[in-house]
């Protein structure tokens, strides 16, 4: 038998937030700097420097669909 669990729909632009910092997260890991109990702290830090990252591409790089 399943558990009840909450379904996520994710937009777009969240999902690649999503992304890029699941990307981030693995190379804190990688590189042995998340230590046992402080996993919330770097998914957290993760995702402010993927957002972070967005917000800054968006503003410096105009796609085709953004041109007049």
């Amino acid at each position: 038998m399943r558990s009840k669990s909450s379904s996520l729909k994710l937009q777009a632009g969240e999902t690649a937030v999503l992304h890029a910092a699941s990307r981030l997260y693995a190379a804190y890991i990688t590189a042995g700097r998340v230590e046992v109990g402080q996993e919330a702290a770097y998914i957290k830090r993760s995702i402010e420097e993927a957002h972070y990252m967005a917000k800054l591409t968006d503003q410096m790089v105009v796609s085709d669909d953004e041109m007049g």
